[in-house]
């Protein structure tokens, strides 16, 4: 494999970049799934995999599915973030596979909060 020139290693980190943010990328969501060691205790691979296969099955493609390690609230995993485009992230907590299915139809593809499932509303901000 050809060494990469510097220009090269700019433009690749520049278009990973745009996958990681929302705002510039073609993505409309991100759902991230707290897997941290608790997070695996409690279930997030089965809430993870839930998230893969149903959005596969309702044919959602412009939503990112990914990771993240422990989000520091044990007690109320398994947990995941949503975030749409335009909107404040979701914390859902204490997740199932039913409650997966609601946060898709609901959330994800009507742009209603399941309330009931929410941990809180927006980022956490150091003050």
């Amino acid at each position: 494999m050809p060494k990469l020139t510097l220009d090269e290693l700019k433009k690749l980190r520049e278009e990973a970049r745009k996958g990681i943010y929302l705002r510039d990328s073609t993505f409309r969501g991100k759902v991230i799934v707290h897997m941290g060691t608790c997070g695996i205790a409690s279930g997030a691979r089965q809430i993870l995999n839930a998230f893969l296969d149903e959005t596969a099955k309702a044919g959602i493609s412009d939503v990112v599915i990914s990771t993240s390690g422990c989000a520091g609230l044990c007690s109320s995993e398994p947990m995941a973030t949503i975030e749409m485009a335009d909107s404040p992230p979701v914390k859902y907590i204490h997740l199932t596979t039913d409650k997966v299915n609601k946060i898709l139809n609901e959330h994800i593809i009507g742009g209603k909060i399941v309330q009931e499932y929410t941990l809180g509303i927006g980022s956490e901000k150091a003050g």
